[in-house]
């Protein structure tokens, strides 16, 4: 049974969370190098990999500078910090588990698969949705023509008020510019699952959306720019108040070591450290305050080959969680990936199902539903070329679907409808 050896560029929490799994699974992967420029970070990593100090760098330009020296990299460093590294992992040969999305713009994710596919290298992105027990089994549904042909798709994805918050309003992905629309950042999971249901080529997208809630009309008055500062006339009651957040709440490991990051000294960081990240950095800031400019709500409606039909939303308010309504020829299909079944009507004999799954927390603190476990097992197999199952996607399928993504947001701003065939092509790709 090979071995497959992993270098890892990028140790905060998607690199931690893929490498933690690889760690209970000794006999498929074994992590021997590690890029972090913080380094406490960097540290935990060498800690529990049991890294030599001539493994551990602080830059992916001084890992992928030297001559090849694992089977696998696993990208997982910031959106506008993928295009770089996997063009470079791919000319040194290696295969390449990549965050999603694959690259801050269209044009970056097609010369990626173009790339990869020149040299024959395997790209896996991290649609980790597709892995978990809950979209499997609906994917087996659907496989099993159980609501025959597929119709339309309802499919919401409730981000979360305070997730929002965090990653999207105060956090890494507050600014397009900076990393990449919404619906790429967050929502290329969802693009991508609709598609591989569906599994025809997307032919038309139109989108709406704005950031209409989380910005300075809807301060309060006498609202101070910084939680801390004190004087909020809403501070006991505001679900946003970062003190509550970060510093209070001692149980959240995962907003507080990511407000943290280039703060504390170690992945677990110190109240003081916390403090000191609410008084400096995006993290302390008011809502209402602060320098984000992303969507906060948007819709998206899609046309596939055949005339199916899919409706998808991306909304902030709520507590998070994703559900989908499935109409075939057949039956309809309703599920929220929360609970622990998926119901079914069946029209011929007009039953209603109740199918059992595995329900696990979808978030990105619990492993996205089992997702990032499914991921990481299933690429082993993926990349030793006796894959069987219905998941992974190659590389040119994950970046059609992102441009599915690209496309929607240009008819967002534009005010128009999107055809897909005229925007692959614009790229030199095939709609098919």
């Amino acid at each position: 049974m090979k071995t497959y050896s992993v270098v890892l560029l990028g140790a905060g929490n998607r690199g931690a969370a893929y490498t933690n799994i690889m760690l209970n699974c000794p006999e498929k992967f074994k992590v021997v190098a590690v890029a972090e420029p913080v380094k406490g970070w960097r540290d935990a990593m060498q800690r529990k990999h049991n890294l030599p100090d001539d493994m551990c760098f602080s830059s992916w330009e001084e890992v992928l500078s030297k001559p090849k020296m694992a089977d696998l990299v696993l990208i997982c460093m910031m959106d506008d910090m993928h295009y770089e590294p996997a063009l470079k992992a791919i000319e040194l040969g290696y295969n390449i588990l990549l965050e999603k999305p694959a690259a801050q713009t269209a044009q970056q994710c097609v010369d990626i698969a173009l790339a990869a596919e020149k040299k024959g290298i395997k790209v896996l992105v991290c649609h980790v949705l597709r892995y978990t027990p809950f979209f499997k089994k609906v994917k087996e549904i659907i496989m099993e023509g159980t609501i025959g042909d597929i119709m339309s798709i309802i499919h919401v994805e409730g981000v979360g008020n305070v997730h929002q918050s965090h990653s999207y309003v105060r956090g890494n992905w507050h600014c397009e510019a900076e990393t990449t629309p919404m619906l790429l950042a967050k929502s290329c999971h969802d693009i991508d699952i609709v598609q591989w249901l569906i599994d025809k080529p997307c032919k038309k997208v139109q989108s709406f959306g704005a950031l209409s809630y989380f910005n300075s009309k809807n301060a309060p008055e006498g609202a101070p720019v910084r939680c801390i500062d004190g004087g909020c006339p809403i501070e006991d009651t505001c679900p946003y108040n970062s003190k509550k957040l970060y510093y209070d709440d001692k149980n959240n490991r995962w907003y507080r070591s990511s407000s943290t990051r280039g703060i504390a000294k170690t992945d677990i960081p110190t109240d003081e450290e916390v403090m000191t990240a609410l008084q400096t950095t995006d993290y302390g800031l008011c809502v209402f305050h602060a320098n984000n400019d992303v969507v906060d709500h948007q819709v998206v409606n899609m046309e596939f080959d055949g005339g199916s039909t899919v409706s998808f939303t991306m909304n902030a308010f709520n507590k998070g969680g994703r559900y989908i309504r499935i109409f075939g020829t057949k039956g309809e299909l309703y599920a929220y990936a929360k609970d622990a079944e998926i119901t079914v009507c069946t029209f011929e004999d007009s039953q209603i199902h109740k199918i059992s799954i595995d329900a696990a927390d979808e978030s990105i603190t619990s492993g996205h539903g089992g997702g990032d476990s499914g991921i990481v097992h299933e690429l082993y197999d993926y990349l030793n070329g006796n894959y069987t199952g219905y998941c992974a996607a190659d590389i040119n399928i994950s970046v059609k679907n992102h441009l599915i993504g690209f496309a929607a947001e240009k008819a967002r701003c534009l005010g128009s409808v999107e055809d897909i065939d005229e925007f692959f092509g614009d790229y030199g790709l095939i709609n098919e």
